[in-house]
């Protein structure tokens, strides 16, 4: 297993078990949040979804994306399920564009998110990727905790 393989094993782990918290959101916790100013459970999906959506269109254009439109910016928020089949089609999308990198575009391809404030190799990026939605995973256990909901278990 190379490099680039274990960088997409890592992606892949990571949204299994956010796939395992989605599909079990009970529908009374689609709209739950611990504040006024947090996102809701499904905004938080979306926002995952989004997110992969820009650091694939990120990686393409090695940079910023300082017009970028999100697919999905006219889509209601409706189920965990909808949105589970917009995140099907992005990550193939993301995952297909990652397999065709090299081991060594890990280093060489450099990300300049300036505006963010870093510029990274891809492989750096690759990893702040997962990190993103493993946070948000988090998060979502922690809102179904602290609103009394069932959750599943992500730890096999």
């Amino acid at each position: 297993m190379n490099s680039i393989d274990l960088a997409i094993l890592n992606l892949n782990e990571v949204r299994r078990r956010s796939l395992k918290i989605w599909e079990s959101l009970p529908e009374e916790a689609y709209s739950w949040r611990p504040d006024v100013h947090a996102m809701t459970c499904l905004e938080m999906i979306r926002h995952v979804i989004e997110s992969e959506h820009y650091y694939h269109q990120a990686i393409e254009n090695r940079g910023d994306v300082p017009n970028y439109e999100s697919p999905l910016q006219n889509s209601p928020l409706v189920s965990p399920q909808q949105e589970m089949e917009y995140a099907r089609k992005i990550r193939e999308d993301f995952i297909q564009t990652i397999s065709s990198f090299s081991e060594s575009d890990l280093s060489d391809v450099k990300i300049d998110r300036s505006n963010a404030g870093y510029i990274r190799g891809l492989g750096d990026m690759l990893l702040r990727i997962a990190y993103h939605e493993s946070i948000h995973t988090g998060q979502l256990l922690d809102y179904l905790r602290t609103a009394g909901a069932d959750r599943a278990k992500i730890w096999d």
